[in-house]
Order: structure tokens, then sequence, then C-alpha cells
């Protein structure tokens, strides 16, 4: 078994009882040079003055809480460190970030763990420290606490959102590049001029005049009315007095929503009286923005089931039953004591990949116990399911259930008509109506509202049922593959301003029509013109992958800008290295198999292709551009 142990430094970050020590972190968003991948980076050393337990004792502790890691052997404490923030990492949400690796130094190793949000993964690593610690000293360590802190982190982070979180690991999964413009707010997804940027399910491409009608819900409401759709018969307040007026008219039951508005809030469905009213039109005014003018719709309540139909591109993908948070009496407990029980569930983790929504405990909630004659001191008999809300709001803890494959082909013709007349990439649908198997011609169906970015979770994760891969629809609206999601990149690891132009004209000779960014220590230009330069290398890179008529990419990285920043895309359609270092040689690691590489060292060149290689010398006086210049044909 290996031991590291620090000579020179006897403690850094470690405190007086420590026996690990973890210090000197690094960050880089993309490939560097330990992982092809956005990675934390940092060193760990065993304390001199200190000794550990057998490393078999820390596998046991471990192993309580991740059997699978507990059945494994490994080479070193560090080993075992890296493995288990690796799994950490994960945060119990099942995050795809499983990749680490460690490297020996003569007195520490350094260890380096695939990350995507660096304070997130920086608190693991001092987390899973932290636990070791309390191992060696057999201390108690509030392991669940903890990791709840860390989840919350993640989930307050750009990429903790549950619908942003999901396109962000499909787009992983199919090789699509995706990473957030911290400038604008926004995701992107691809480079170059393949590229599309968004929030959640809305992007760039949709149009803003649409997306803004489907929040005007009086307006949306009229224009499907015209269309014949069906719709529930209502009226827009302005005041509490009118809204008592239009429910008289109507007649209850009668639905009670502010115009501008979203996830269900200050919605109140199945208002019985002038009383339930009053308190639904408090509830709904008090949702509306503060820039907003007072605009409340009653309308007639439809008895039946909520439903979600998912559009994408026009096409119906998806439904969704959403009811109404419930909990099922055992006789014995609270209502409030068998809420906290059911937010402890798995499935209720809050995350951005947990099916279910803690139970939000709320106005709205006491008001419709105290319909039925119940409160949270009630005690409920056992087997009965006491629903919590009247309207099936997810986020507040409510219930998912895939109901696709049970649509009616006449609703399914009906999503789509209505999505035909939006330019937006995702339309949802909301509909109360029995059961969606029944025509909505001969049934009694009507559309409550049109949501211009639903959310994916409900469908990619239903609380029951089958999956919907949502996320692979959209992307697939925008990328028939990863590959289609790129525009080609020629990456130097050396390369002076007057050959970067060289090349250039080299390239826009054959395609004259063409925009090409590029890049090298001392210059960045689009074409021949030339830009500001950042400080910060990798936001010009960036910058230029975020060119939307960005039709190829030359850039240059050499091994301080790899060793200090690392990369920020993530493979190359052509490598050209010049008497490389072993770091710059992690250029020609991350390239595809359709990649060219050519690598010069000293006179020698070597040409790599599609699995052949070719061997030869320059002449007395042949120019190593004219080589590479050359071989940009092969991938153009």
């Amino acid at each position: 078994m290996v031991l590291q142990k620090s000579s020179d430094l006897v403690r850094i970050n470690a405190r007086r009882t420590d026996v690990f020590d973890i210090f000197k972190f690094k960050h880089y968003i993309g490939p560097n040079p330990y992982l092809d991948i956005g990675t934390l980076v940092f060193d760990f050393a065993l304390v001199d003055s200190r000794q550990p337990l057998p490393i078999e004792d820390y596998i046991a502790k471990i192993g309580d809480r991740y059997p699978h890691l507990g059945s494994r052997s490994y080479q070193s404490y560090a080993h075992l460190f890296a493995q288990v923030v690796s799994e950490v990492g994960k945060l119990d949400m099942d995050l795809h970030l499983n990749r680490w690796s460690v490297k020996p130094y003569p007195n520490f190793v350094r260890i380096s763990v695939q990350s995507l949000h660096e304070r997130t993964t920086r608190e693991v690593a001092y987390f899973v420290w932290d636990w070791f610690e309390a191992i060696t000293q057999d201390e108690d360590f509030t392991f669940d606490e903890q990791l709840v802190r860390l989840q919350n982190k993640f989930r307050a982070s750009v990429y903790g959102g549950p619908t942003v979180y999901a396109l962000l690991r499909t787009a992983y999964e199919k090789g699509i590049p995706a990473f957030y413009l911290w400038e604008e707010g926004l995701m992107q997804y691809g480079l170059g001029k393949k590229h599309v940027r968004g929030v959640a399910t809305t992007f760039n491409c949709d149009s803003h005049l649409d997306s803004e009608f489907t929040t005007r819900k009086d307006d949306c409401k009229a224009f499907l009315k015209t269309l014949g759709f069906p719709v529930p018969e209502g009226d827009i307040v302005f005041s509490e007095k009118e809204a008592l007026a239009v429910a008289r008219q109507i007649g209850y039951p009668v639905a009670v929503k502010p115009v501008v508005g979203h996830k269900g809030i200050g919605v109140t469905a199945d208002v019985q009286d002038s009383k339930e009213l009053v308190a639904a039109y408090n509830r709904s005014l008090a949702a509306i923005p503060e820039d907003q003018l007072t605009r409340i719709i009653v309308e007639k309540s439809i008895s039946g089931s909520d439903f979600r139909l998912l559009c994408v591109n026009g096409r119906f993908v998806a439904a969704t039953e959403r009811r109404p948070a419930s909990v099922v009496g055992d006789g014995y407990l609270t209502l409030a004591e068998l809420i906290r029980l059911e937010n402890r569930k798995p499935a209720r983790l809050d995350t951005p990949t947990s099916p279910m929504s803690k139970i939000q405990i709320d106005e709205a909630m006491e008001l419709y116990l105290e319909e039925q004659r119940l409160s949270l001191d009630s005690v409920i008999e056992k087997g009965r399911t006491v629903y919590l809300r009247k309207v099936a709001n997810l986020s507040a803890g409510g219930m998912s259930i895939d109901a696709t494959h049970t649509v009616h082909d006449d609703n399914i013709i009906l999503a789509q008509d209505i999505a035909q007349h939006f330019q937006l990439t995702c339309l949802g649908i909301d509909v109360m109506t029995k059961s969606l198997s029944e025509s909505w011609k001969s049934s009694n169906f009507a559309i409550l509202e049109i949501n211009a970015a639903p959310g994916v979770l409900m469908h990619l994760k239903p609380s029951e049922g089958e999956s919907v891969d949502v996320p692979s629809y959209i992307l697939e609206t925008f990328f028939e593959s990863g590959t289609d999601s790129r525009i080609p990149i020629i990456t130097f690891n050396k390369i002076s301003v007057e050959e970067l132009q060289a090349t250039i004209d080299h390239i826009l000779l054959q395609h004259p029509n063409w925009t090409i960014g590029a890049i090298c220590r001392d210059g960045v230009f689009v074409n021949r013109s030339k830009k500001v330069l950042s400080k910060d290398y990798n936001s010009n890179v960036q910058t230029l992958l975020r060119h939307p008529k960005l039709d190829l990419l030359i850039a240059e990285y050499a091994e301080d800008i790899l060793n200090e920043e690392g990369m920020f895309y993530r493979s190359s359609n052509m490598v050209v290295l010049d008497n490389p270092s072993e770091t710059e040689m992690m250029l020609a690691r991350d390239v595809f198999d359709s990649s060219t590489v050519v690598t010069r060292k000293g006179n020698d060149i070597s040409i790599r292709r599609k699995g052949l290689i070719e061997d030869y010398s320059l002449g007395d006086d042949e120019p190593f551009t004219r080589v590479y210049l050359k071989e940009t044909g092969t991938i153009l």
C-alpha cells in the first residue's frame, strides 16, 4: 500500500488533529492536463506528525454509506479519497459526475475530479475531508445534514434547475457542447453558427412575441376560442366586487387566477361560494408582480383531472396527469406529522433529479383542510387519503403521472393544432378533463392555459409511470447528433499572428463566404479583422464560439495556458503540434476518430488521420506551414 507523506509540508490547510491535508485547489471549465472535461484539481498528502488508521477502517465506514465502495480495494488513501469525492459529488442526485484521476508526486498526490459547479465540488472535497477526519477520531459525523446543505448549494447554482440540468446532462450524453453564458444568464448549446441559446425550454429562435402572448392569459384564451377550441366561460376582473359579480353570473364553482403568473402560484380551483372567492381573490392578488396591473381571471371551474400536454417543435411528445399533494392516514399520526414523514421520502428530495418536491404548508393548504373540516393537528384514520390542495401544483408537492400512451388521437391533433399557431420550440397546454382517452369533442374538456416555458422533469421523471425523454426531443430539434452541433476547430500548440493570418487566408480562398474566428496569445481575429483581446484567454475563445455566424475556429493552446486555464472546448477536428511538450500532447488526446493530427519534432513530420499514419522529414527549405495548410483540406 502506498502512503503519500508530506515531508516538506507539515501542514498547510490541516488542523492540529488532522491526519490528511488537501490544498492548492484549481478549477478548469473544460479539458485540462488531468481530465478531458471540467475538473476540480487539488493536492492531497498525509501529515507527518499524525498517523492515519489502517485504510481498511476508512473503507468499512464509507461502505456503510456507499456499499459498492466498501467492496473495492484501493491502491492508497489518495485513491480512496478521490473515489469518495467523486461519489459524494453526485450528491445522491445521480449527477453525471463520475470521472476522477490520481497523479503521484514525491511529497503529495494530485487528485482530479469531474466538476460542473466549482463552489459545490470544492465544498464536496472539504466535506469528504471532514468525514475522513471524523472517522480517524471516531467522532459522529452529521452526513445527511451536511449533504442536504451541499444539495441546496448546487440547486441554487445556475445548473441546479431541474429543466436546465436535464438538458445539460442530455447534451453531455449526446456529445453536444453546452456551457453557461454568465453575462447573458443563458445556456448555450452547440458552437458558432450551429449554436442556440436559451433559458430552460425557451430559446433565442423562439418568437418573443408569441412567448409574451402566452402570459396574457385573457388574450390567449380569446384567441383559442376564436380557433374553435374549448375554453372555460369567464371574465377578467379588477376588484373583489367585480369578481363576486362574475362568479354570480357564470355560477359556482369557479376558478380564480392572476392574468400574469406561473407555476400555479395564486391559482385556486373549485371555489364554491362567496367566502371562498374572497380568499381566492386575495391569493391571486398577492401573486401579481408589483409592476403589473391588478387583473384576475374568474372562470367556470371544470370538473375532472389536471393534465399537461407537451409539444416540441409542433409535435405532441408527452402527457402528464398532475394530482394535488396528498397523504394517507395510519390512525395515529396527525396531518402535520404525516406531511413531515412524506417529505422525508427519497422521491421528495426536492433536487434537480427527484420526481417530487416537498409538500409546502401554507394558507391555501390550511384553508382547503378547513373546508374538509380538518387541520394540521387532525389524526387521519388508517387508509384514508387526504388531498392537501385543490390545485395540482407540482412545485408545492403535487404528483405527476405519465399519461402519454392514453391520449386520444383527437386530443393529440388538438395539441398539435394549437402548437402550430406559435413559433415556440416547447409549448405546454394545460387542460382539465375526466380522461385524455376520450375525445375533446365529446367530453367535458377545457383548455386552462398555454405555457411557453414548460418544465420537463414531470415527463422525464414522473412520480408514477414511464419516463419520456423530453430533453432529447428538444435538443434533436436543433441537432441531429453531437457532430451536427459543432463547427470545425483547428487547434495549435504554437502559432504566430503572421502564421494565423496565413491560415485564415488559405481557408478563405477555398471558402470565401466563411466567417473564421481565430486566436493566439498575441491577438484575436474574425477573418482579417482584429478584435479586443481579453486577459482571460478562454473568455476570448467563448466569445468566438458564441458568434452566431462563425463557420470555423482556429485556436492556440500553449503549455502555460493549458496549465493555467485549460481548454474551453472539448475535441478538435485538426491538431497541429510544433515540437510539443508533454502537457501540449493532451491536444492530440482530445480528438475525434476522423480528426487529423500533424506533429513536428525537429524536421520529422508525423500525420495521423482516420487511423492511418504518414511519416516523413521536411525538406531543407520547406516551411512547416506548407505541411499543415495542405492538411486543412482533410477536415473542411
